[in-house]
């Protein structure tokens, strides 16, 4: 039983980090302002994530682009069935990046990103009803990006480098529906585990038919996350014989795909406006079943638990407008689609189809200085799902309700340039 519930929260922990939950993508001000397009938008060093090859193409030697957002977020889950209904605590994600181009000659530029893509903060009430499943998790992921751009010609331009991911999760929930300890606490158990790092790779083009439309691709490929020796802490588990589980520690090892994603795209400049749209797939279906192995165990896997997620799809549409020589508006909108097919939504991914709306601008300090400012409302369909693979006595307990979820992000950033 304890390792079938050590499965069972590794999965859990996971599709938080890696496969949405709170996935919201904030990887630059000027982009997420609209709508996060930008593989084909030329404005600032935040190409080194959108897409590389376009680094080439930046008027300025030298780039710099750092910002930070407060990620708000909230979901109300009911069953009206039972008439329960429980609340997540306000928590607040701070997604950070630091993007730097330099330009070493007419042909081509160098830069470096730091980000983090994934982290963020959920707590449920205490003894919630779905505290089997998740009562809190800490999660937080950084990106360090190196790149390289060429250009092939005044059309054409490729780029791309190495990623080096590393990531933390804290991650607690209940042993079971009723167990506790002889004073009524109860059982738990907490998963923590830092340092959980892998290498990939990016690549991307740029083909600029004229001076202003420009068409953009960028690949990301998919990244294996390796836990090794993660910490499991059982407390309050009550001295029966009954129970076969104590209180104390164990360890894990395993494997987990992040999934690769394909963005194109294209921007349009007329006149004082620009028009992005980028279409971006993720490649979910890589993410057939999770494998654990546990200490002191024979070789190969303890357990193998199928996920069969779907890939899924991000459109996303973008403004700018220069209203002054100071002042630089941006507006943006994206559908954003779920990877989690029926059966599989538990609070742990309380993730369904969403909407997108953004908007901010950036002001000149100096020619040189610019302040970029933006937010986005994140809006989730309304849904009533279940999630059928949580086990008791050797039983499926299906766990269900309505779940809805919302998110918001004021963020604020600097773009210099010389």
């Amino acid at each position: 039983m304890k390792k079938q519930l050590l499965l069972l929260l590794f999965i859990s922990v996971t599709m938080v980090t890696y496969a949405g939950g709170y996935r919201v993508s904030v990887q630059g001000q000027r982009a997420m302002a609209m709508g996060h397009t930008g593989v084909a938008v030329v404005n600032s060093a935040e190409l080194v994530f959108f897409n590389p090859a376009g680094l080439v193409y930046l008027e300025n030697k030298l780039n710099v682009s750092v910002g930070a957002s407060g990620i708000f977020t909230d979901v109300v889950y009911q069953n009206e069935e039972f008439g329960i209904s429980s609340e997540t605590d306000s928590s607040v994600g701070t997604p950070l990046n630091l993007y730097v181009s330099y330009q070493l000659n007419d042909w081509m530029s160098v830069g470096l990103g730091v980000y983090t893509p994934y982290g963020s903060e959920v707590t449920w009430p205490t003894d919630w009803a779905g505290s089997h499943l998740v009562n809190s998790i800490d999660l937080a992921g950084v990106y360090i990006q190196p790149v390289v751009s060429f250009k092939l010609s005044e059309h054409f331009s490729i780029g791309g480098g190495p990623i080096y991911a590393t990531g933390s999760v804290n991650f607690n929930r209940n042993l079971n529906r009723t167990l506790a300890d002889i004073d009524g606490n109860r059982s738990n158990v907490t998963i923590d585990d830092t340092g959980v790092s892998n290498w990939g790779w990016s690549i991307g083009a740029m083909f600029n038919p004229t001076e202003n439309f420009h068409i953009g691709l960028n690949y990301r490929s998919e990244i294996i996350f390796e836990a090794e020796g993660g910490d499991a802490t059982f407390t309050n588990i009550p001295n029966s014989p009954a129970v076969d589980f104590t209180n104390g520690s164990t360890t894990f090892d395993a494997e987990l795909p992040l999934p690769a994603e394909l963005t194109v795209g294209l921007s349009y400049e007329y006149k004082k406006w620009i028009f992005a749209f980028d279409y971006n797939r993720q490649f979910w279906d890589v993410y057939e079943s999770l494998d654990i192995d546990f200490a002191n165990t024979p070789d190969g896997p303890d357990s193998v638990n199928p996920r069969n997620y779907k890939n899924s799809s991000v459109y996303r549409f973008g403004l700018q407008y220069q209203a002054t020589d100071k002042i630089t508006l941006r507006a943006g909108y994206y559908r954003d689609e779920s990877p989690v097919q029926e059966r599989f939504f538990a609070p742990e991914t309380p993730r369904n189809d969403s909407d997108g709306f953004s908007g901010g601008l950036s002001f000149a300090i100096t020619p040189k200085l610019a302040i970029d400012a933006s937010f986005f409302y994140l809006r989730f369909e309304e849904v009533d799902a279940s999630y059928d693979f949580y086990q008791e006595n050797g039983q499926n307990v299906p766990f269900e309700g309505t779940y809805k979820s919302s998110a918001f992000a004021p963020g604020l950033g600097l773009t210099y340039k010389m």
